[in-house]
């Protein structure tokens, strides 16, 4: 199993422009159980057999329940502030996201982690940047990730004087 690295600091928008191109490591792992599905089920509305209903699912194209493709998505937000820390910020806001993909799917008791990348920067103002940071929602034992995600954030930082 690979070491977790250690998160990548970044205090100031020049210090993220500078970034593009680095990756940011890799999470932890985390198992993605059928609880954690349900309660996605749940928050969503989404409760289609796939999804929920083992006894059903054995016999649907995957074999077991599958999480939510929002759900593996929604892991980016969990795996972000594990990757990177910004310090000497006023504000950050999620921009948004692009280029989402879901290439395999996550089967109920799989493991998953994230990885990342920096992947664009680009100034806002004398204090602010808009990086887009990839991340990679890798599933152990899969060749393909559960999901890719370009995620962008808006980034102000404290100006010194």
């Amino acid at each position: 199993m690979n070491a977790v690295a250690e998160k990548v600091v970044f205090g100031s928008a020049a210090a993220v422009l500078a970034s593009v191109g680095r990756q940011l490591g890799e999470t932890e792992w985390m198992q993605i159980n059928q609880e954690r599905i349900n309660q996605f089920a749940d928050a969503t509305g989404d409760h289609q057999w796939i999804h929920v209903d083992p006894e059903q699912a054995k016999s649907g194209p995957f074999g077991a329940c599958v999480a939510h493709g929002y759900l593996t998505l929604s892991l980016a937000n969990l795996f972000l502030p594990q990757l990177v820390v910004y310090e000497d910020l006023k504000m950050g806001v999620n921009y948004g996201c692009e280029k989402v993909r879901f290439p395999s799917p996550v089967l109920v008791n799989s493991w998953v982690r994230g990885s990342g990348e920096v992947v664009a920067a680009t100034p806002i103002g004398t204090d602010g940047v808009q990086v887009t940071i990839r991340i990679t929602v890798q599933v152990r034992g899969q060749d393909k990730p559960g999901c890719v995600v370009e995620t962008i954030s808006r980034l102000f930082f404290i100006q010194e004087n």
